[in-house]
């Protein structure tokens, strides 16, 4: 990003308005309540239980940015409004409630900076953030989930062992790719309970269990073929993601493999770009959390003893690392 006069700043500095502006209208259902026709703000405000001065000039603010349109006093959703913000739609961006989260944390950074980690109490002590963190997160990968698994040889992979593994996104992703796989997913127990529903969802309670337990301080068990972790090795520090490889490895059969895709930063930790900026979410949201670099993760694979370390691209600021254990 090229920064180049005072102007430039400040409108990087005011971008927040913005993002609140989207993230008060999809909060309060103004989207929704709109739906298909033209309304008044009056009746919008009443929908959704709120003032109809402050909800008039909400809905000024939104046609501004593009989402809704104002004709002879009356309001609608744009077509683009109507896809994706409307609860009504089977596009509907239900995952923004987690930014919604993240909003308020971030404006807690400066003190994070300070003290070198969050300043918030756990956040997933709040079961409806853990399941608006879960539906984001689900949401995000269930796109690309098919096309990351494609770049996995499942060819000699039975049974899948999904660390972290949250809604179990990738878990059936996989077990549509191969027949008779099976996957257990393993993650904390509140979270677990939420893996059931969307497994059950998605069709696949007969190939996907769960394994309830915290990570970096129970068992994976054994006889795994892959082990799997999308999204986690950035939510733990160094020396845990050293223990999970370890933790890995011994519940692999010989000649299983390990994925680990996240961010892999280059050495100076400033690409990808989108990775930089993480770090500090990481900082904001968790003790322990960072990005590494791709020759961090490979000391964790080849001291846990794992061979055959190779990368692939999986997106434009994500890439998989993987490992093989001896046979």
């Amino acid at each position: 990003m090229t920064i180049q006069t005072p102007d430039d700043i400040q409108k990087l500095a005011g971008a927040f308005m913005r993002s609140r502006i989207v993230l008060t209208g999809w909060g309060l259902g103004v989207f929704t309540a709109l739906g298909h026709g033209w309304c008044e703000a009056g009746a919008v405000a009443e929908e959704i239980g709120a003032d109809a001065r402050a909800t008039d000039r909400l809905l000024g603010a939104l046609c501004v940015l593009g989402l809704v349109e104002k004709k002879e006093g009356k309001f609608r959703n744009t077509d683009v409004a109507l896809r994706w913000l409307d609860a009504d739609s089977p596009d509907y961006l239900s995952g923004l409630g987690h930014l919604s989260n993240l909003y308020e944390n971030w404006g807690t950074l400066t003190e994070s900076v300070r003290q070198g980690g969050t300043v918030l109490d756990p956040d997933f002590d709040n079961d409806a953030k853990r399941a608006a963190f879960i539906e984001a997160m689900h949401r995000r990968a269930k796109k690309d989930a098919g096309e990351l698994v494609g770049m996995l040889d499942l060819s000699k992979t039975d049974t899948v062992l999904d660390v972290g593994g949250g809604s179990g996104v990738y878990s059936m992703a996989m077990c549509r790719v191969k027949t008779g796989l099976k996957a257990v997913v393993f993650d904390l127990e509140p979270v677990t309970k939420l893996t059931q529903n969307y497994v059950e969802q998605g069709g696949f309670s007969g190939r996907i269990t769960t394994k309830p337990g915290d990570y970096l301080r129970d068992d994976f068990g054994s006889g795994y073929d892959l082990a799997f972790f999308s999204a986690i090795v950035h939510i733990n520090n160094y020396e845990e993601n050293g223990q999970l490889m370890r933790s890995a490895f011994a519940a692999l059969n010989p000649g299983g493999q390990v994925a680990v895709v996240d961010f892999v930063m280059d050495e100076a930790r400033l690409e990808p770009e989108f990775g930089a900026i993480f770090a500090l979410n990481m900082l904001v949201n968790t003790r322990r959390g960072d990005v590494f670099t791709e020759g961090e993760i490979t000391n964790w694979f080849a001291d846990a003893g794992f061979v055959d370390i190779t990368r692939k691209k999986t997106g434009p600021t994500t890439a998989m690392m993987l490992g093989r254990k001896p046979q």
